[in-house]
């Protein structure tokens, strides 16, 4: 399949025609005045500029071929301009329209790249910068915010997404445009992405099997990493954040530079922080981390072809708490701990005929997963890094996948736009440490689909069919469990699995439908089915998971689960207000769930994967007031909410609270020293949560309260950003519902003052 996709890529550019362009023009605003700063960007150059002064662009070296041109400017509506450049120069004039309300994005994880307002299926933009408002210790903390999106949190350090009720390998994430493969069935460590080199976080709610197949039964996170820099521009920024409750220190720096064709960024960050404060003024003891990113990057632009090159290492250092012990500000891991390297490489190439294209991603990750255990008991209660560092980990899993992607987009036919693909990954596992709590292993997914888009007067139908399947083979071994000193050490076997080509395969597809009632009244309608093949810890696990503390039992006679999702969404927007309501039903058939047994082995409770049908049903519902003529002021507020249940009328386990978020926001100029200024006050209250399985507890009620304060500052010439914000303001003792800690009663975090700043040198 490698000897494929390359030869798919140099056949590509042998056969391509060559020519360039240049592209120019003026923006202006709906009176004719010239808007300085607008962004002109081509996202599948990934190149761009900005107007000057005049309002005047030009983009030089543009290949021939159909292109995206977007247009972009607080308080004004975002535009899209499709062009088809065949000629030396083209011009293209713009008038944007203010808008109230926030800028419209474009959407990067779906393949025809649409605004977020144009696009069938409802797609929720979240940028880097507000996130950063936030004041979050961790990336999936900050895209909580999003209605509809959770996270199943072990302490600060630790969150796995929840999409509308489902989690773990039913969600899929994108990061550098490579799916996501690090052992995310654990639940005692990360995404293992980095909050700093990255643009924005779009969120899919609702199967998206139909783009990336099996995984992304519930959803998709797709992180879109930092763009290069514009055309013939040089940028290199410090920025510091500090973290008053685990005393934290977030440092990172970055540069990039971009010439008419060739560009380049890199981005280091450090990240560390000590055991996170309860309100009761307690530590919790080993929730200490410290975290290590670097992101590189390299692009190339040449007649008709567009390629980008772009690396990430990310290293973890995760504490596994246990109970709370002694109190030490100390940032040196104790044992048990996890040490998880994470790699991503991804290529993407976009080859560009006369009116057609065709891309083509390659993707590399390797992930080496340690966790290292204290033989010895608690003898010693304190232990340096270094000496962690001479104890050989008692589980060390690699986990190695390459993954392709190769879409075609054909030549329009009148208003269709038609899109085929191939996509699949080739993945290993390996085992290095004395524990193994699942076999080594080969994964091989293949799967083809196509989609088309039909554009009509006022509205869009998005239609869709795809085929996967997945082979698995795994290795036979043996398990000794250690009992104490009166009982007989016992041995479990794990026989080999092979899956072939009838085990594991699916059919899926999907239909959507935008249109307007009025100008000011959106409505979505989706349908579709997604599926996920059972994962290898569901098939073969048999060991104690230490980092949430059960001997879990695989079951290898697991189907796929299959579902089918109903959506329908409605926008309403006027200059002053907006509203929306989202509704969905999921029915996912053979639910895949751990169910506990009573037993207790190696010390733990023993759990065992099995299935049963189940559904989901709720929705998100909002409000944003803009009144007038108070310019200055913005109200919101949502409602979110999600049930699961069996058929057999048991409810589904880790379920996120129903919650109630408010918040009032006031943006400002002052003079000619402070832009973009921004004050906020948010209430988000969750509800208690009694619809629980039979071996969770119910959660109670309670409200966090946060403030925001910053905005960019040009004093003396020296320009910067400032965040500050104060999370859970009044110090409220609560427990997430979705937290691991729950059942040691171990609160969440207590008030946290988080400051930041950056600047360019």
């Amino acid at each position: 399949m490698k000897k494929i996709i390359c030869s798919l890529v140099f056949a590509s550019i042998a056969f391509m025609t060559y020519g360039q362009v240049s592209i120019n023009g003026s923006v202006t605003d709906q009176n004719n005045n010239p808007l300085m700063g607008v962004d002109v960007y081509i996202e599948t150059l990934h190149t761009g500029t900005t107007t000057d002064v005049d309002g005047n662009y030009i983009l030089n070296k543009i290949p021939h071929g159909t292109f995206t041109i977007t247009y972009s400017y607080i308080g004004f509506k975002t535009v899209q301009k499709e062009l088809e450049l065949h000629k030396n120069q083209t011009d293209v004039n713009v008038v944007l329209e203010e808008s109230i309300f926030n800028m419209d994005e474009v959407i990067v994880s779906t393949p025809f790249n649409r605004l977020q307002s144009e696009n069938v299926m409802k797609i929720e933009v979240l940028k880097a910068k507000q996130i950063k408002q936030n004041g979050s210790v961790s990336l999936i903390e900050g895209i909580t915010s999003i209605a509809g999106v959770s996270q199943i949190s072990t302490g600060v350090s630790t969150g796995k997404p929840v999409i509308r009720g489902l989690s773990g390998n039913r969600v899929l994430v994108y990061s550098q445009g490579v799916r996501l493969e690090n052992q995310q069935f654990g639940g005692e460590h990360g995404l293992g992405v980095a909050q700093t080199g990255i643009e924005s976080v779009e969120v899919i709610k609702g199967p998206a099997s139909l783009l990336y197949g099996s995984d992304a039964l519930g959803g998709v996170i797709y992180i879109t990493p930092e763009k290069f820099a514009h055309k013939n521009k040089f940028v290199a920024n410090l920025g510091e954040t500090m973290y008053s409750n685990t005393q934290g220190m977030q440092t990172t720096f970055g540069m990039k530079q971009s010439g008419e064709q060739w560009k380049y960024l890199l981005r280091g960050a450090y990240n560390s922080h000590i055991d996170y404060k309860i309100p009761d003024e307690n530590r919790v003891t080993n929730s200490r981390f410290n975290e290590l990113n670097f992101n590189a990057g390299i692009a190339f632009v040449d007649d008709n072809i567009s390629s980008e090159l772009r690396y990430n290492y990310n290293q973890n250092n995760i504490g596994i708490t246990e109970e709370i012990h002694e109190q030490t500000k100390s940032r040196s891991l104790e044992l048990p701990y996890q040490k998880v390297n994470n790699h991503i490489i991804g290529w993407h190439n976009h080859v560009f005929f006369d009116n057609s294209k065709l891309d083509i991603d390659l993707g590399y990750i390797y992930d080496d997963r340690n966790e290292f255990e204290d033989e010895h008991g608690h003898e010693e209660e304190e232990h340096e890094e270094d000496e962690h560092e001479l104890i050989e980990p008692a589980l060390r899993m690699k986990l190695k996948t390459f993954s392709y992607n190769a879409k075609y987009h054909a030549p329009k036919f009148g208003n269709i736009s038609i899109i085929l693909g191939a996509q699949g990954m080739y993945q290993t596992n390996a085992n290095y440490g004395e524990e193994i709590l699942i076999p080594d292993a080969t994964i091989n997914d293949f799967g083809v689909y196509s989609t088309a888009t039909i554009d009509f007067e006022n509205s869009s139908l998005l239609i869709g069919m795809r085929y996967d399947n997945r082979n698995l083979d795994s290795e036979e071994h043996e398990l000794e469990h250690h009992h104490n000193e009166h009982e007989e050490d016992e041995e479990h076997h794990i026989g080999a699995l092979n899956k072939t080509f009838n085990s594991f395969n699916s059919f899926n597809g999907s239909i959507g439908y935008k249109f307007n009632i009025i100008e000011s009244i959106t409505t979505r309608i989706n349908l579709a089915t997604g599926y996920r093949a059972p994962n290898l810890a569901e098939l073969t696990s048999n060991g104690v998971h230490h980092g949430v503390n059960r001997f879990e039992i695989g079951n290898p006679n697991l189907d796929n689960e299959q579902n089918f999702q109903a959506d329908l969404a409605i926008e309403y927007t006027s200059k002053h207000f907006e509203f929306f309501a989202n509704g969905f039903y999921n029915k996912v058939n053979n639910y895949i769930y751990l169910n506990p047994t009573g037993d207790e082995e190696d010390g733990a409770p023993v759990f065992e994967y099995t299935q049963s049908d189940s559904n989901l049903y709720g929705g998100e519902f909002g409000v944003h007031l803009h009144p007038h003529p108070l310019d200055w002021l913005h109200l919101k507020s949502s409602f979110e909410m999600v049930i699961g249940k069996q058929t057999n009328g048991n409810y589904l386990t880790l379920i996120p609270a129903n919650k109630w978020a408010n918040t009032f926001r006031a943006e400002f100029d002052i003079n000619d020293w402070c832009n973009n200024g921004y004050a906020s006050m948010t209430a988000q209250t969750y509800l208690e949560q009694n619809n629980v399985s039979d071996f969770e507890t119910a959660s109670e009620a309670y409200t966090l309260v946060n403030f925001a304060l910053g905005g960019s500052f040009d004093v003396v010439n020296l320009k910067f950003d400032v965040q500050a914000s104060l999370n859970n303001a009044f110090n409220k003792e609560y427990i997430s519902h979705l937290s691991r800690f729950k059942e040691n009663g171990i609160p969440n975090i207590g008030t946290n003052f988080v400051l930041g700043f950056s600047f360019n040198i």
